[in-house]
């Protein structure tokens, strides 16, 4: 169903992937959005490693909510900084990309630990943890990606 990479060579492991997942704080969501036209956003996520599906956070609506109830299928990539190899003019970069479908936490126990978890990726201020929190946690929706496939490669733009 999913297609393989062309340039297998640089194909990243399974590992490296993960690896890339949890490091990177944001990347762009891809969903269908109206008129079935793509719709693609930055946004940030949290790798869990216990259940090996992506979390993000947002408000309850919107264009992405809406799509995303509309159709579960959506894309998900990262991308690293990049960096000069050997002293090269050129980047080389690692890139990851995710298929799956979206589910939608309903537990806000859960929303409210993994909103934590995410925030730990910016910053480790727990007393601005807690008012964020306390003051946007209500409002928060949170959804998963469940990965039904991820490849990874490293380029350079040469």
């Amino acid at each position: 169903m999913f297609r393989e990479l062309v340039r297998y060579k640089q194909a990243l492991t399974e590992e490296e992937c993960v690896r890339l997942l949890k490091e990177q704080p944001r990347g762009f969501l891809s969903v269908l959005g109206d008129d079935d036209y793509p719709y693609v956003m930055p946004i940030n996520q949290y790798y869990n490693e216990e259940d090996g599906k992506i979390y993000f956070h947002g408000g309850m609506a919107g264009h992405k909510i809406d799509a995303m109830k509309k159709h579960d299928k959506v894309s998900f990539c990262v991308i690293d900084e990049g960096a000069h190899e050997n002293g090269q003019w050129w980047l080389t970069f690692r890139s990851v990309i995710v298929f799956g479908r979206v589910e939608f936490v309903e537990d806000r126990e859960k929303t409210y630990d993994i909103s934590s978890r995410l925030s730990r990726k910016f910053t480790g201020d727990e007393a601005y943890i807690a008012n964020e929190l306390d003051k946007s946690g209500p409002r928060t929706l949170m959804f998963a990606l469940v990965p039904e496939h991820i490849s990874g490669k490293k380029v350079n733009e040469r």
